[in-house]
């Protein structure tokens, strides 16, 4: 079925929709990259030892995971404009809550908001997909640089944030809820007055049966796993090697600020290849370099490894989302796709960050994470080398 039975819900001028999706990418990363520099923080104020830092962390992605099977279920009751708007909304209440309720409400607040981003996370793709069907790879770019701008910046300045509010780490999570209610506004400014037509929802069961569709999942969630270890761990891995919080929180920010710059570059060139397989070994190839230079480089060459990690995993995530269009006749099928790959794909790659705190606290070293990371690299390489043949997924 062609996505052009469904009209938009949008009342506003093409440029005015892009700066909503902008937005809302630009909130689909700080609740989970705030948690990392202040990590040490809130596990002394909290009493978690490495474990419940490994869950805390874990958590998130899992949801991600978890909740993104009812993506589909609420745009068939909302719209896709109104579920997204919906979840922002859940999103905006689990930051402003989960620092202020215990350790329960923490760990609650953290899986509701990663929940919120898993959602949104399914619905975006298909909405680049159906309202800008032409420009997918520079769309896609945009989408992905919005998401890596949020994550950079909250990883940055969450640490900083926390010594301006006299060390309260509560406050300086809390401070991510701001750009979720700018979001809400203009998204909610442009909806139309009366509800989105539907349309019989599709099952995506069908997917199950089609390798090319497992291919993207694994690629998907082979990836993310790696950018939820580096997410999750990353300062904490550089503190204990010598850094200072707020100098490893600023590593992380830049590695993930320069992913802005290939998550715009990569996409743009992969769709204008006959096939997207060298393009894809060529920014795990980079990832899994700038991952080794965090684990066994000197200090003195941390920033510029944290450039060529930036490098690499930004071109990986956005060409992971590039894939969810490219694969996908029609934007129907893409919301499927998209569906599948980030619910099962996000699940998988939560099993990332939990693995790597087990292997630290039995090893007692980080060092020994490395042959983890070498087997997730390489696992996501042969996963891209079929997810990147130019094939579509079967339309429903």
């Amino acid at each position: 079925m062609s996505s052009q039975s469904v009209a938009p819900a949008y009342k506003t001028a093409p440029w005015l929709t892009l700066a909503g999706l902008l937005l809302v990418a630009l909130n689909l990363r700080p609740a989970l990259t705030s948690v990392a520099p202040v990590l040490g923080a809130i596990g002394d104020a909290m009493g978690l030892g490495s474990i419940g830092q490994s869950v805390l962390t874990t958590l998130p992605v899992l949801c991600l995971g978890l909740a993104a099977p009812a993506a589909p279920r609420m745009a068939h009751r909302l719209g896709a404009e109104r579920a997204v708007l919906v979840v922002l909304a859940v999103l905006g209440a689990a930051l402003a809550v989960r620092p202020f309720i215990g350790v329960a409400g923490l760990f609650v607040g953290t899986a509701v908001a990663g929940g919120a981003i898993g959602i949104m996370g399914v619905l975006l793709p298909g909405l680049v997909k159906r309202d800008f069907p032409d420009q997918i790879g520079l769309m896609t770019g945009l989408y992905t640089m919005l998401l890596n701008l949020g994550a950079a910046l909250a990883a940055g300045a969450t640490e900083p944030l926390r010594l301006a509010f006299d060390n309260d780490w509560q406050a300086a999570l809390a401070f991510w809820l701001v750009p979720a209610v700018v979001a809400g506004g203009l998204w909610w400014s442009q909806l139309a007055p009366r509800p989105q037509a539907t349309r019989p929802r599709r099952s995506g069961r069908r997917l199950l049966a089609e390798p090319l569709a497992w291919q993207v999942t694994a690629f998907m969630g082979l990836q993310s796993s790696l950018a939820y270890i580096v997410f999750g761990w990353l300062p904490t891995i550089l503190v204990d090697r010598g850094m200072q919080p707020v100098a490893a929180g600023l590593v992380l920010s830049t590695s993930i600020l320069v992913q802005v710059a290939s998550a715009l570059v990569v996409p743009w060139v992969a769709t204008r290849l006959a096939d997207q397989r060298a393009v894809l070994v060529a920014v795990l190839a980079v990832t899994l370099t700038g991952l080794a230079g965090c684990l066994y480089a000197p200090l003195g060459w941390i920033w510029p490894v944290a450039v060529v990690l930036g490098l690499g995993q930004g071109g990986s995530f956005s060409m992971a989302l590039t894939l969810l269009a490219l694969r996908a006749p029609d934007a129907d099928s893409a919301a499927e796709l998209s569906g599948m790959a980030q619910g099962a794909g996000y699940v998988m790659a939560a099993m990332g960050p939990l693995a790597i705190g087990v292997i630290h606290d039995w090893r007692g070293n980080w060092a020994a994470c490395g042959a983890l990371l070498a087997v997730i690299g390489l696992a996501a390489m042969i996963a891209g080398l079929g997810a990147g043949r130019n094939r579509w997924i079967t339309p429903g």
